[in-house]
């Protein structure tokens, strides 16, 4: 079935997902959660598919929130599914993912819009781009991951505020706080995820892949990272892009990846 909701386009091993629905400022609803997910799930899938960035269509928004009249009427039993199967089919789905996936802001990323962007490795945003939780003005909390993952990426105190106070911050702002590693000119945002996922794809895909298990097995209840960095690093010298990139890095040449 094609997708109502989402456009992908392939171009050089580079996967551009837009979430599409201009007219809600592209506001997920369940539809565009499941399209996205099965959309994520076949970019994955393919061999030819090195980086992935998820964006919005138009110039206002990345995704401006979760679709609110979708659940404005839900009971305690039906939010809580809500939330369970979306974190579970989309938001750790994408952080888990093996292939990098950046967020590429380019507007308006609130509610579940941030917390998509938060799912994704890591995120970059035009100038005009404003971020946050407005979910306390609504009598509700995030329910994505917003809750966890915020406070991971910008320390406990500043996603306290901005939870509490349900304001937007600027793309300057979240650059300083860590949020996002790059803001640019919104004419300049193709050019510069464009630019960050070239210099990804000169590396080998399973060591990236290896590396996104390590760094999030920090972050996991019970795991412990260093081991878990331990034995993905020793799964590496198996591989055959561990014997491409030491016998080209001996041979003074520029690796030839394969991805196995």
């Amino acid at each position: 079935m094609t997708p109502e909701n989402i456009i992908l386009e392939h171009e050089k091993g580079i996967a551009t997902i837009y979430v599409n629905r201009p007219e809600k400022l592209n506001a997920l609803n369940k539809a565009t959660i499941q399209e996205l997910h099965e959309t994520l799930k076949l970019v994955e899938e393919n061999p030819d598919v090195h980086v992935i960035i998820i964006t919005g269509s138009g110039e206002k928004a990345f995704v401006a929130g979760a679709d609110i009249a979708e659940f404005a009427h839900f009971s305690t039993e039906e939010g809580a599914q809500l939330a369970a199967k979306g974190q579970q089919i989309l938001f750790d789905f994408i952080e888990n993912m093996k292939t990098p996936v950046i967020a590429a802001i380019n507007g308006f990323a609130l509610g579940g819009g941030l917390e998509l962007a938060m799912a994704c490795h890591f995120r970059i945003a035009s100038e005009n781009a404003k971020m946050g939780l407005p979910e306390t003005s609504l009598g509700v909390i995030p329910g994505y991951g917003g809750t966890q993952r915020l406070p991971q990426i910008i320390g406990k105190g500043r996603a306290m505020e901005m939870i509490m106070t349900a304001g937007m911050i600027d793309a300057e702002t979240a650059k300083m706080y860590g949020l996002v590693n790059h803001v640019v000119p919104q004419s300049d945002l193709y050019s510069a995820y464009m630019t960050i996922a070239t210099r990804i794809m000169k590396n080998s895909p399973v060591a990236i892949g290896k590396a996104i298990e390590a760094i999030n097995a920090n972050y996991i209840s019970g795991i412990n990272g260093f081991d878990v960095e331990i034995k993905n690093f020793g799964d590496c010298f198996a591989t055959e892009d561990f014997k491409e990139g030491t016998t080209a890095f001996l041979e003074k040449r520029k690796a030839e990846f394969k991805g196995n």
